[in-house]
């Protein structure tokens, strides 16, 4: 059974962060500028069955990504999620654990001649009110850039 995950962590070459259990990559989605995927790099499917060391390891991914993301483009708050709805549209499902981390911005932000604006801030992002931003692998690029300078 193929797994789509593995092969964005095997194949990554744009990480923001990379440790021996996690690494984190930017989402070409900036809806929410800074928006980014913090995966397990084993293929492992259930929470319950991530190991002490991948757990201690984990929170300090967040702690070092959200400190970068915060001095990088001021955000008023961080959302983390992890879903794994999609792998269970997959007969059968193969999920791959994986966390998307949302920057929130009260203010709208610009950003390399971009304007972020968060709609819906303090509040869920409603599937039915989601929106997408695809940035192009330059803007991306700068984004890396900028979290990784500080």
């Amino acid at each position: 059974m193929t797994c789509d995950l593995c092969g964005f962590v095997e194949n990554a070459d744009n990480s923001i962060i990379e440790t021996k259990h996690w690494i984190v990559l930017l989402a070409s989605d900036q809806a929410y500028l800074g928006r980014c995927y913090i995966t397990l790099k084993r293929h492992c499917g259930d929470l319950t069955k991530i190991k002490k060391e991948e757990w201690s390891e984990f929170f300090e991914v967040i702690k070092k990504l959200e400190k970068a993301i915060t001095k990088a483009f001021n955000p008023d708050l961080f959302n983390l999620t992890c879903l794994m709805n999609l792998a269970y549209q997959n007969n059968p499902p193969n999920p791959h654990i994986h966390w998307h981390l949302r920057p929130r911005y009260k203010n709208k932000i610009k950003f390399n001649g971009l304007t972020f604006v968060d709609p819906e801030f303090g509040h869920h992002y409603a599937r039915e009110h989601e929106r997408s931003m695809e940035v192009d692998q330059s803007i991306q690029n700068e984004i890396i850039s900028r979290i990784k300078a500080i």
